[in-house]
């Protein structure tokens, strides 16, 4: 398939740089919908909400929802031209074979053909080389039915062992870290909390690029008076407006965490209650961080010893804060730790539960949460539980070793002690109804409404 790029194409003239508007004039302004369809832009995470035109079957253009909870009708540049990809001349719209003999190098092929081709083929492949020969990548981008579906096709249909998905380079590590820690890896607080810090903490995170509605959530705080601190070896465009900038050494997280717990320990910046009464394993973790003095974390971490204390002061002496983390600190042989030492600070602080307070992962996808919960990953199947054991694999050939990394302790709360004992219950109502319909769109894709908060299973 050839598709003119001229500048003068009208592939340009629509789906191209963006023509100038008269200032206040919408790009379809003219275009009058037989209807509008409320749904979510799904180009990330944030899953904003959305109004499509629709004349026919056609999605012609699009109007803020300004009665959608989290967006409140804003869009970024890629959700404003979301509604174009469904019609955009590259798209697919027919299965393709290869064929060298055609034209173009495929040929086109009816999906009844094509369907049972592929089942033809993976007949033949796993009657000579055994089931094992496939391997399944799910995305983080299908509804929750969806998920579920591709996980029984892997696992029953093809019975493979290779199953996993694209979150194993995206959320798995901050998964890992919160199943750990609260016993359960769900949204721990609303994003509406953020505008009540009065410190707001991002490590490895580009938000203003990646999920930038939310960034007007730390602008709100900002303008309330908050402090905004920064983690991440880049001058991000977030980094440039904030009050701290900690520019660490890749990999470093969790000695900086650990350095700055070490200083809140050593100034009492803590809230002994909540950490009586909801975590366990605090005293450990304690006595892991003694040697994190700032001389040494600023040694080990790049970032100037005054910067640390700094940083630890403000969060420490805040009433109210809120961490955001992304796959700037999760993405490394040791991402859990890292997850867990930023979990940490969190916890001591008593920093959960509160309005203005909370803890929060930034997901790449808008059903991340569904890809794992329901069997995706190759370590878990549906509830929630870990798939049998496969001590009995290899692991790659010439793969390297595992490098050895800094042993810390973590705080985890009560309440993940209690949840593993519930673990075969787990088709209790209200606890494991990992996402609800949204009330508004009926989508089983996850809403910001609609998430279980975990405040209120630790609390419960």
């Amino acid at each position: 398939m050839t598709v003119e790029r001229s500048g003068n194409s009208k592939v340009d003239s629509r789906f191209g740089p963006l023509p100038s508007y008269p200032t206040g004039q919408r790009i379809d302004a003219t275009v009058n919908p037989d209807k509008l369809v409320k749904t979510h832009c799904c180009f990330c995470g944030q899953q904003c909400g959305i109004q499509l035109k629709v004349n026919g079957n056609e999605v012609v253009g699009f109007e803020p929802w300004e009665e959608f909870p989290f967006n409140r009708g804003m869009l970024c540049p890629k959700g404003i031209r979301r509604y174009l990809q469904g019609s955009h001349p590259d798209r697919l719209t027919q299965a393709l074979y290869q064929d060298p003999s055609h034209p173009e190098g495929f040929r086109p092929m009816n999906y009844h053909e094509a369907i049972g081709k592929v089942a033809s083929e993976i007949h033949r492949i796993q009657e000579k080389h055994g089931p094992n020969a496939f391997a399944v990548l799910g995305g983080a981008s299908m509804t929750t039915e969806k998920c579920y579906l591709l996980g029984k096709f892997a696992r029953v249909c093809l019975k493979t062992r290779f199953i996993d998905y694209n979150g194993r380079l995206c959320m798995v590590a901050a998964a890992g870290g919160n199943k750990k820690a609260f016993g359960i890896d769900r949204a721990a607080n609303p994003t509406s909390d953020i505008p009540l810090a009065e410190v707001v903490w991002v490590g490895g995170a580009n938000i203003a690029e990646c999920a930038p509605v939310t960034t007007s959530y730390i602008w709100q705080a900002r303008e309330n008076g908050a402090k905004i601190i920064h983690v991440d070896p880049r001058i991000t465009p977030l980094a440039r407006t904030c009050d701290l900038i900690l520019p660490i050494k890749p990999g470093r997280d969790a000695a900086f965490y650990a350095g700055v717990l070490h200083l809140m320990i050593e100034n009492d910046w803590l809230d002994h209650s909540f950490i009586e009464n909801h975590t366990v394993g605090f005293e450990a973790v304690a006595q892991s961080v003694k040697e994190w003095t700032p001389e040494k974390t600023a040694r080990v971490t790049g970032i100037k010893e005054s910067l640390i204390r700094q940083a630890a002061e403000l969060w420490g002496q805040a009433k109210t804060s809120f961490l955001i983390h992304a796959r700037g600190m999760e993405q490394h042989g040791h991402g859990v730790l890292n997850v867990l030492s930023a979990i940490n600070i969190v916890l001591a602080s008593g920093r959960l539960g509160r309005p203005g307070c909370g803890y929060a992962t930034l997901t790449g996808q808008g059903n991340g949460q569904g890809g794992r919960e329901h069997g995706q990953k190759a370590d878990q199947v549906p509830g929630i539980l870990k798939t049998p054991s496969t001590e009995t694999s290899s692991p790659p050939s010439g793969a390297s070793p595992k490098r050895k990394c800094p042993t810390l302790a973590s705080i985890v709360t009560k309440f993940s002690a209690r949840w593993k004992k519930a673990k075969s219950r787990v088709c209790s109502p209200g606890l494991l109804t990992p996402w609800s319909p949204c009330p508004t769109t009926s989508s089983s894709r996850g809403c910001c409404k609609s998430w279980t908060s975990l405040s209120a299973l630790i609390f419960s």
